[in-house]
């Protein structure tokens, strides 16, 4: 276990109360009562990407006959669905969102940086006493714009906030509503298009025939395959205190129809007849090769697989199962891990909250939980250990085509 994260016994016999305070439904309600700087009409809802960094976790431990064996590195049997689901979290300080703005009749993108006000924060007890009315945030987007902006307090969150709009005009305050303006004048909602960069028709399809989609704009803040890493240091108004790196990437892996490596069109596919369309998804093929996507790291408490441990690489995706589901409307799958295997999620009909986040620290950004919307004909997968859950906000039944392995 990470130290500092809990795995939680369940007596033999008993099974989780996971209908009361579940923690998916608590880090979905998170998402909801998240206030972005101006009106929902001024974003394009689908597109919107939550990364909620975690600094706490509990894990419940396995059912009977392996009750005590609450050390995930020692928990070989495959086929308990019980344990290292999410028992309990808690957040960290910062909060952070993309997406599409759209003002009017010009759409581009946003990127809106929260922190947590009170006296609770790492940031105030560095300082030793109230931050004030706004606190200054160094922002460095890897591969783009570095700037350090206000974050002023916003009565409507509760938290110090900046939204940076990638608008390159002088007008932004025409082209929202009330609360756009509030914003505007508090110093919330900044027009920055040296930090949130990215053309809306960047990636049409009309131009991307034969093209490795992954250097195509590299620097777009909502770059369809490419991660976007941002790394925060936060600051009071006096300087005197600071918090960071806070480095928060937006990393899932969702592919589909408007989210591919490569996309063209094959003549007489294998000899047949007339055109395919194609769009590369994922791959260990020709100029993918050796890309890691659908590989995986093994620990040395990992099964590989064919069952053994001693760590390694494994390049590609080993399948273990191959399922439909049918979600019922306002049910979820809960917060989990598998220790061992990768996962895939294809949506088929629908449209529901994906959320995949890290157990422990990497090398490449702060542990957190990642939200974003999966709409049908789109996957997401997720690696060994990474949590992950899936809910159905809707009022009907949504279709899932899921395969991977699982532990």
């Amino acid at each position: 276990m990470p130290q500092g994260d809990a795995a939680q016994r369940v007596e033999p016999g008993a099974v989780p109360n996971y209908s009361s305070d579940n923690p998916l439904e608590r880090l979905l309600t998170v998402v909801q009562d998240t206030r972005l700087a101006a009106e929902l009409e001024c974003y394009a809802t689908p597109s919107l990407h939550y990364v909620l960094p975690h600094e706490w976790l509990a894990l419940y431990g396995p059912s009977s006959p392996n009750t005590d064996v609450l050390d995930p590195a020692a928990q070989d049997f495959k086929t308990d669905f019980q344990k290292q689901n999410v028992a309990d979290f808690r957040l960290g300080d910062t909060r952070a969102v993309r997406g599409w703005a759209l003002g009017g009749d010009w759409t581009g993108p946003f990127l809106h940086l929260s922190y947590r006000a009170g006296p609770d924060s790492a940031l105030a007890a560095a300082h030793g006493g109230s931050l004030g009315d706004r606190l200054l945030v160094d922002v460095a987007v890897e591969g783009g714009g570095r700037a350090e902006v206000e974050a002023p307090y916003d009565p409507d969150s509760g938290r110090y906030v900046t939204e940076l709009w990638g608008y390159g005009g002088d007008d932004l305050e025409s082209r929202v509503g009330a609360r756009g303006r509030q914003s505007l004048k508090l110093g919330v909602l900044q027009a920055r298009p040296d930090i949130a960069r990215g053309a809306p028709d960047a990636f049409s399809r009309a131009g991307l025939d034969g093209r490795d989609v992954r250097e195509v704009a590299p620097d777009h803040l909502l770059h369809p395959v490419r991660p976007l890493r941002v790394v925060l240091r936060w600051r009071s108004a006096d300087r005197s205190a600071e918090i960071g790196p806070v480095t928060v990437a937006f990393q899932m892996v969702v592919r589909g129809w408007d989210a591919f490596l490569e996309v063209g069109r094959s003549a007489n596919p294998h000899g047949g007849i007339g055109f395919l369309e194609y769009r590369n998804l994922l791959s260990n093929y020709f100029r993918f090769t050796g890309s890691g996507e659908l590989g995986r790291r093994l620990e040395p408490y990992n099964l590989d697989a064919f069952g053994r441990k001693g760590g390694g690489e494994e390049p590609f995706l080993a399948v273990d199962y191959m399922d439909l589901h049918v979600l019922d409307a306002g049910c979820g799958i809960g917060l989990h891990r598998h220790r061992d295997n990768s996962e895939v999620f294809l949506m088929l009909d629908g449209e529901g909250w994906m959320v995949i986040g890290d157990w422990a620290e990497s090398d490449v950004r702060d542990r957190c939980f990642e939200v974003r919307l999966l709409r049908a004909g789109h996957l997401a997968m997720l690696k060994g250990g990474n949590l992950h859950g899936l809910a159905n906000p809707s009022d009907h039944q949504i279709s899932l085509f899921m395969f991977g392995g699982y532990d």
